[in-house]
């Protein structure tokens, strides 16, 4: 949950929080529920059943059923390296070095992680060094204070409703479902009860990291513009002259650590629904990382609006993984005394198109 909170993220909070000052806190604070209920269901079929998405697709429905679902997956995850090679490239971008040199440099890298299969020690110090940005953010709240500032703001201009929906998508990202029940079916001795505390816990802390990143940021008011990577990173007042260096290596953490969780959430994903063994996942992320690459570094001269779009687009990705998730988490045949029913049931799929619809009317305004 924590790899939610990623580089797309806190740049999605932090323009949130320049563009619309609190406004938007009672948005994020809603959001907690969707992500909560969506996560729900895919730790509770890891919990349940000991297996990745995937795999339960492949043996209770069929191979082409499987495949159908995480083919697309695994190529919509595209967009979500994309994501965080943005992240990686505006991160370095405040130490000077361009696209085209540290995002092939960053994937080379991260392939060789893969490769190597050395997760658990990455996983940890990316984690590390990403809780330093998150903190430093905690600490400059403590300078800077609360201000007078309402909670609450609406409004149905295009740009608005659009970063209503931008911030629905960095809730929750189409990788999410897939690593969570892989990795939560890794505990053997996890339960749905423990399942469903840490999930509450992460989705709260979670956005509530979301709101203190646009707490502190709300000084950094330029209009309606979007601001450059060196004002997001003035926000960082506790780090004085040096908030900028530790913008750029927090981005750069931040994204590197949900690479990490990508790379296994959608490779894992494909090659369970395919029936090959994990160790050959490696394949399926060198390969379907390359576009991404590609794509980034055609992105160069609006990375910061490209991390925006790429956050509404996501909210449209989730739907084919959730709905198909939302299936295996009711069937009895899969899920035994655990399948959702009642107000369990009708929460997911209520939340879910909660998601969907603010995507849509943004969408809609933004083509008037």
């Amino acid at each position: 949950m924590i790899a939610d909170v990623d580089a797309a993220s806190i740049i999605t909070a932090a323009e949130t929080g320049a563009l619309y000052h609190y406004g938007l806190i009672w948005l994020l604070l809603l959001l907690i529920i969707p992500l909560f209920f969506i996560q729900e269901a895919s730790g509770r079929i890891g919990v349940v059943t000991h297996k990745g998405l995937g795999e339960i697709m492949r043996e209770n429905y069929s191979r082409n059923t499987a495949l159908i679902a995480a083919v697309p997956m695994a190529l919509t995850d595209v967009l979500t390296y994309v994501a965080e090679y943005v992240g990686i490239a505006i991160g370095m971008g405040l130490f000077g070095i361009p696209p085209i040199v540290s995002v092939p440099v960053a994937y080379l890298l991260h392939v060789l992680l893969v490769y190597r299969r050395g997760y658990l020690v990455m996983e940890k110090v990316m984690l590390g060094i990403s809780a330093i940005l998150l903190l430093s953010y905690i600490a400059s709240l403590l300078m800077q204070g609360v201000k007078n500032y309402s909670p609450f703001y609406f409004s149905l201009a295009p740009s608005f409703l659009f970063l209503i929906a931008a911030n629905a998508g960095a809730v929750v990202m189409p990788f999410m479902p897939f690593y969570q029940a892989s990795a939560t079916a890794e505990k053997k001795n996890g339960t749905v009860k423990s399942s469903r505390i840490e999930t509450l816990v992460g989705a709260v802390v979670s956005e509530v990291l979301m709101i203190i990143i646009v707490i502190v940021s709300t000084d950094l008011d330029q209009g309606l513009n979007l601001l450059s990577p060196k004002q997001l990173a003035t926000s960082l007042a506790v780090a004085g002259q040096y908030a900028p260096l530790l913008f750029g290596i927090g981005l750069v953490a931040a994204a590197f650590l949900a690479l990490t969780v990508i790379s296994l959430g959608s490779a894992w994903g494909l090659v369970e629904a395919i029936g090959w063994p994990r160790s050959r996942a490696f394949w399926v992320y060198f390969v379907e990382s390359i576009p991404a690459v590609i794509l980034t570094i055609l992105l160069t001269t609006s990375l910061l609006a490209s991390i925006l779009n790429l956050m509404l687009a996501f909210v449209f990705v989730l739907i084919g993984p959730a709905v198909i998730m939302g299936l295996i988490a009711s069937n009895k045949h899969v899920m035994g005394e655990h399948a959702s029913k009642g107000v369990w049931k009708a929460a997911y799929w209520i939340n879910l198109a909660f998601l969907v619809t603010l995507g849509a009317v943004a969408v809609a305004t933004s083509l008037l």
